[in-house]
């Protein structure tokens, strides 16, 4: 017997509680297609008025890292002096940064 989820494609839910923040993973469900994505994310995740804003991302569709790769992936890059620039003289005039 086939299982409904097996043919149903899982979404990804993010919401945005309001404007300038940034969107937030809530939760996964399963819908046919983005619509219905939509409306079940609304139903189900944001039922007492909370967020702005909600995208669904169909799982399949996520490139995501592989953990075993965390290291090299990201370690800082020493060699790199440029993105820390902690080496440059800031003017008293210019304040904090």
């Amino acid at each position: 017997m086939t299982d409904k989820h097996d043919l149903t494609p899982l979404w990804e839910v993010f919401i945005r509680p309001r404007n300038g923040l940034h969107h937030r993973h809530v939760g996964s469900l399963h819908a046919a297609d983005s619509a219905l994505a939509l409306q079940a994310a609304r139903d189900v995740y944001t039922r007492r008025g909370e967020g702005n804003s909600i995208w669904v991302v169909r799982s399949s569709d996520i490139a995501a890292s592989d953990p075993s790769f965390a290291e090299p992936n990201f370690e800082p890059a020493d060699d790199k002096i440029y993105r820390h620039p902690t080496f440059y003289d800031i003017p008293d005039e210019v304040g904090h940064m």
